[in-house]
């Protein structure tokens, strides 16, 4: 799961609006617009890459929230949200490939599961971001979920002494309580990367933090997609309440 949103220079008003997908139509919009972004554009190696979409088991288990430019009636941006019943009958999250969460199990129903966030090249805008924010807001409110977890990726293009200062700047905040403490089955190897350049936190992972998330263990190595992830567990009773009142309240 990629870290696909930023900010670039200010962008034109656009008509944008977020809603679930209904269809399987427009699921693979979904999975369009991830295929662009992280096979095209960064390179993943992704086993459905003949189709030109970006496939996996998870989705059809997944609701995926789609923000879609109106005057082009095009997805322009994507969140995939794995809910627990779901994740029962999914065999379990996503995130369960990468870490060992037997730590969390006791929270298992109470879990919503986020990832596979991407927005298209000509969109990464705070307009589109709070599109987003906003519909996952709306999402956690109608459905009661009490832990949001999920994958943070990093970019691992300079042989992953990015991904370890980002880490060792983070983690030293944010990280969590060691009863929710969980392990990468492929550990990043930090002590033979530099810990100490100086970085910026990419803009995701930056607004979990924001809203109140803990970083729940080591980053684990996704060799598939080239980055290294964040495990991200987020309380909903965390989130402050700068934010409930920026997006919940437009949700709502």
């Amino acid at each position: 799961m990629l870290d696909l949103i930023r900010q670039p220079a200010a962008q034109p008003v656009r008509r944008l609006s977020c809603d679930l997908a209904r269809t399987h139509t427009e699921m693979e919009e979904a999975q369009r617009i991830r295929y662009r972004v992280f096979g095209e554009e960064m390179g993943a190696k992704l086993p459905s890459a003949a189709t030109g979409l970006d496939i996996d088991r998870f989705d059809m288990f997944c609701d995926h929230l789609l923000v879609r430019d109106q005057s082009e009636n095009k997805v322009v941006g994507t969140y995939r949200i794995l809910p627990p019943e779901q994740a029962r009958m999914a065999g379990g999250y996503y995130s369960e490939t990468e870490f060992d969460m037997s730590s969390l199990a006791h929270l298992r129903e109470s879990m919503a599961e986020v990832g596979r966030s991407c927005v298209d090249a000509n969109y990464r805008d705070g307009a589109t971001i709070t599109q987003l924010w906003s519909g996952l807001a709306d999402y956690i409110m109608k459905n009661g979920h009490e832990y949001l977890i999920g994958c943070a990726s990093m970019s691992m293009t300079d042989g992953g002494h990015y991904a370890a200062s980002v880490f060792n700047k983070v983690y030293k905040l944010h990280a969590a309580p060691d009863e929710f403490r969980v392990i990468p089955h492929n550990r990043l190897p930090l002590e033979s990367l530099n810990q100490e350049l100086e970085v910026i936190i990419p803009p995701l992972i930056k607004g979990y933090l924001r809203m109140g998330a803990y970083i729940a263990g080591e980053p684990a190595w996704d060799p598939e997609f080239n980055c290294a992830d964040l495990f991200i567990l987020l309380p909903v009773s965390r989130i402050n309440a700068r934010f409930a009142k920026h997006f919940m309240r437009q949700a709502s």
